[in-house]
């Protein structure tokens, strides 16, 4: 069974990190894209970035990737999205998604299987 879940999700203060874990089960990294999203109150869910084994990582959206990094580890079948400098428009639902093969150049929202999601809140 393909599983995603995610963690690490928290409250923290403005300025402040978090580090949010994908831990995949039923696939292996090897075959697969995961993608970051983040869904903030009232808004529609948007990808972060992205990455594979067959070409890195793909950042979605322009304004985010200079706080926020993504990165695997294989061996642990785990990805994950370090988010640095965070603001309280950060405030969202982060939920991980993969797709078989290489990350869409553009992210949307036909991807193979979804996370539940880890809340993230920023206090300003």
């Amino acid at each position: 069974e393909v599983q995603l879940v995610e963690s690490g999700g928290g409250l923290v203060q403005a300025g402040g990190s978090l580090r949010l874990s994908c831990t995949a089960s039923g696939f292996t990294l090897d075959d697969y894209a995961i993608g970051w999203y983040l869904e903030a109150p009232g808004k529609a869910r948007e990808g972060v970035s992205c990455i594979s084994s067959r070409d890195g990582v793909t950042d979605w959206t322009d304004s985010l990737k200079d706080r926020f990094t993504i990165s695997s580890d294989h061996a642990k079948n785990m990805v994950y999205l370090q988010m640095d400098n965070l603001k309280p428009e950060d405030t969202a639902v982060y939920y991980c998604a993969a797709e078989r093969g290489t990350c869409p150049e553009k992210y949307y929202y036909g991807m193979d299987y979804w996370g539940k999601g880890t809340l993230v809140t920023v206090s300003s």
